[in-house]
């Protein structure tokens, strides 16, 4: 099998979280669908993301005091593997980015927390993911939140024009992670800060063991699979932040 183009992994990457923002959006008809229907990837195609109320993704990594009066849809969309608002220290009256936000909990949370005088800004490639998000922040009643379509690899804002810029183990899915650093560099004011939760493996991590974690949170293991500590820091430097 020939080498898969960065292309073909965003489409893999889109093609599955739009899966699980169609499971939150219309569980009853992809329930009901019969085999090889609209629906029925697990028998005619690739196994989809279950999206599980019951906190096997990343939803059981918030307390249930932050959370309380979220929707459940944002809740059941949650992909992440960490919660980047626990390291964030948001201040009332922030300017707030959350790369690939997928169905919207971190920048509802942020919201919260920066308050009327602060916004919170979501971005993701997903046209499902997005108009999950827009539907819970009208549930949610957050009127200081907008959800934006773009790649976390050229980013739809200006120059200085946030705060902060946290991520919720989304930057893993790229392909051109220098281009994520500069980019997130690119959009804060001086001074900005990042919160970010990343899987970055130990220097002695196998593939099994990446491919393993990948399988394990719902993600192909080719997309997923976990950039080594030393990698990091000179995607940072090759970033040139």
């Amino acid at each position: 099998m020939s080498e898969r183009t960065s292309a073909d992994l965003r489409e893999e990457v889109r093609s599955r979280y739009a899966e699980a923002a169609r499971a939150v959006l219309q569980p009853q008809a992809d329930s009901s669908a019969g085999c090889c229907g609209p629906a029925a990837a697990s028998c005619c195609g690739p196994e989809p993301i279950e999206v599980d109320p019951a906190g096997n993704f990343g939803s059981h990594l918030y307390g249930e005091e932050e959370t309380d009066g979220l929707p459940e849809e944002a809740l059941l969309a949650s992909l992440g593997c960490g919660n980047p608002l626990a390291v964030a220290d948001l201040r009332e009256g922030e300017r707030v980015l959350d790369l690939g936000s997928g169905g919207g909990i971190d920048v509802l949370l942020s919201a919260r927390r920066v308050g009327p005088s602060g916004f919170a800004y979501g971005v993701d490639m997903t046209d499902d993911m997005l108009a999950l998000a827009r539907a819970n922040a009208t549930k949610a009643g957050a009127g200081n939140v907008e959800f934006l379509k773009g790649e976390i690899e050229s980013l739809p804002l200006p120059e200085a024009s946030v705060d902060v810029v946290i991520s919720n183990c989304v930057i893993n899915l790229s392909t051109d992670k220098p281009a994520v650093l500069a980019e997130m560099f690119r959009v804060l004011v001086p001074g900005g800060r990042v919160g970010s939760s990343y899987e970055a493996a130990a220097d002695n991590l196998t593939s099994g063991v990446g491919a393993s974690v990948a399988r394990a949170v719902g993600i192909t293991a080719t997309l997923r699979t976990s950039a080594l500590r030393c990698e990091v820091r000179r995607m940072t430097v090759q970033s040139g932040v």
